[in-house]
């Protein structure tokens, strides 16, 4: 601005720390009114002053070049910092795609120790080096490493290898609850002056070095921890990232976005970055690298050609595969099991009823997943469906089974069928247990239900299981007791809350996953509970996924399967490609005659009365 003049443009924060406030000085009206068509966010609040999202800002910032009077535009200090680095991230990554770049300006792996200084005490694999050089060869990155290994220590030493040169004084840590232990562990192990790690809690800690929070509770605290970002130079870090794949369409993807230019360096962890396809990468590179990364992410992809989009897209991200764990192989395999006559009977009634439903629902998303999740159910068993005392009351079985009225309604077959048959999948899961415990393995039994895993509690009550889903006290306590109690031969639960964060690769080799949703990610996630970093050399991991014939079972399989064969494309992984087509193997729990099962239900009874 020259002189005394007044602005033509003035730039300042908005009432929130996701908005930013332009007020055109008198004359500029007009000129107001043409620049916010070149903005999605912008909102007229008078002829002179326009409201307009801070990352749209960022994004759009040559829409200024055309400014009448660009001499006399006055930036908000903070704004014109954000402003000044969203730049210089378009040059980088313009300069690291590049064809031909050589990456001179590399940090290289052997240069790690003396980067992290003194404070560091944690152990690296030579792998978590070259991916601690390349994130912090970049100015913001992302790790999409295979989930167990060591993202959490890697994006530790990047923080602290930060702050060793002076770049960052604090950390914002958001993730899973299911990751805080993992933290708070690292941190101790790792520091020999750990950090001042706090739950956020408010009013927030002033001197805590790194505060950690769960996505859930983001959208309410975008203005504080902006605030708390932007008062210190800081790092933001989302463990976990795909929780936030929907981007500016999700509570969670919005809330990350906004605080994202509030931050000194941004980084994300995440083992399944495109869980669901391209949109979701799009949405995780443009919390990175706002604006520039989504583009290049179309562009990568444009094509259609994965491999060649992957080679893209490398220079911004880190990955270390499966392979290069050197784990011992795991052994993946489908178990096709044919319905009983009567719980194929319902099934087929139940699917005629929910077909006209699919037909009403239309494009209504909400409606169609309650369908989905009906189908699923009623593949295991359709008892599930019929409404007992509560909605998690398990389903009681009684063998062996018995003839079925004439003409009884279909309504009165869902909650009696237990009666008539038994399921098969819990009949399988059964067998594979009482295999496992035979042997002294124990097995991780995963169902989307918590019904279902109430249900199988008693059908493995002789074991003693362990069970943790949504509305279990104390979590914690189950797993301890699965971990460490010679008797506890079996842990249940879903992948939606324990499918991140908890490592049992050390007392646990065996999976049996009862029924899946159509959770890429959630998947991938929940297969390396057991088969992750530190695992034994001689360890035999097994996973099993029971599937009802003729169900819904096949088609969240066939999806499956595509999803992880994008994934493992789009991140030139022939490991997750592999799982997306799993062997079939027979079922071993036909072996179970009704005289076992008897036997097996008068036990329960007798422990249940």
């Amino acid at each position: 601005m020259v002189g005394n003049a007044m602005p033509s443009l003035q730039i300042d924060m908005g009432e929130t720390v996701t908005t930013a406030r332009l007020h055109a000085g008198r004359g500029f009206e007009n000129d107001l009114r043409r620049m916010a068509l070149r903005f999605r966010s912008s909102v007229q609040r008078s002829p002179s002053t326009m409201d307009v999202d801070i990352d749209d800002l960022l994004t759009n910032l040559v829409a200024l070049v055309s400014w009448p009077a660009p001499e006399s535009v006055v930036w908000e200090p903070r704004l014109a910092t954000l402003a000044a680095d969203s730049a210089a991230d378009a040059q980088t990554v313009a300069r690291r795609l590049e064809p031909g770049n050589t990456g001179d300006s590399e940090v290289k792996p052997e240069e790690i120790p003396d980067l992290l200084g003194p404070n560091w005490i944690g152990e690296l694999t030579g792998f978590q080096r070259r991916d601690i050089a390349k994130l912090l060869s970049l100015r913001h990155g992302a790790n999409f490493s295979v989930p167990g290994a060591g993202k959490t220590r890697v994006g530790l030493a990047v923080f602290e290898a930060l702050r060793h040169a002076g770049k960052v004084q604090r950390l914002l840590l958001v993730g899973p609850k299911s990751c805080y232990e993992a933290w708070h562990e690292e941190n101790q192990r790792c520091l020999a002056d750990p950090l001042r790690m706090e739950i956020f809690s408010r009013p927030s800690d002033p001197t805590a070095d790194a505060l950690i929070l769960n996505y859930e509770r983001l959208d309410g605290a975008v203005n504080e921890l902006g605030a708390w970002l932007a008062d210190r130079p800081s790092m933001l870090l989302l463990d976990e990232a795909h929780r936030m794949k929907l981007g500016a369409e999700g509570t969670y993807g919005a809330a990350c976005l906004a605080l994202g230019p509030r931050a000194r360096h941004r980084l994300i962890l995440t083992g399944t970055p495109a869980p669901n396809g391209v949109k979701d990468l799009e949405n995780l590179f443009s919390f990175v690298w706002p604006g520039h990364g989504r583009q290049k992410v179309i562009q990568a992809v444009a094509g259609g050609d994965l491999v060649e989009a992957s080679r893209t897209l490398k220079p911004l991200f880190s990955r270390t595969t499966k392979t290069e764990l050197r784990l011992p192989p795991v052994t993946t395999a489908i178990r096709p099991l044919a319905m009983p006559a009567l719980h194929q009977e319902i099934y087929e009634a139940l699917l005629g009823r929910f077909s006209g439903r699919i037909s009403d629902a239309g494009d209504d998303l909400q409606a169609m997943g309650k369908i989905v999740v009906y189908m699923l159910m009623a593949a295991t068993s359709p008892a599930l469906l019929s409404v007992g005392t509560t909605r998690y009351e398990p389903l009681m079985y009684q063998v062996p089974p018995l003839s079925v009225p004439d003409g009884a309604p279909l309504s009165a077959l869902m909650r009696d069928l237990p009666s008539y048959e038994m399921s098969p999948k819990y009949q399988e899961a059964l067998a594979i247990v009482a295999a496992n415990a035979s042997q002294g393995r124990k097995t991780l039994v995963w169902s989307t239900f918590i019904r279902s895993l109430n249900t199988l509690r008693e059908v493995l009550r002789e074991f003693n299981p362990a069970i943790v889903h949504g509305g279990t006290e104390d979590r914690d306590a189950e797993i301890r007791r699965f971990r460490n109690d010679p008797g506890c031969a079996v842990l249940l639960s879903n992948p939606a809350t324990l499918g991140e964060g908890i490592s049992l690769h050390h007392e646990c080799h065996d999976a049996v996953y009862v029924d899946r949703d159509f959770a890429a990610g959630r998947f991938l996630q929940s297969l390396d509970r057991i088969h992750r970093l530190g695992l034994a050399p001689d360890a035999e991991t097994r996973i099993t996924v029971l599937a009802s014939e003729g169900t819904i079972d096949e088609i969240v399989e066939q999806r499956l399967s595509d999803k992880l064969n994008f994934m493992g494309r789009i991140l030139d992984d022939p490991a997750v490609q592999r799982l997306a087509d799993l062997e079939e193997e027979p079922a071993i729990g036909a072996g179970l005659d009704n005289r076992d099962l008897q036997a097996l239900m008068g036990h329960l009874r007798v422990h249940v009365a």
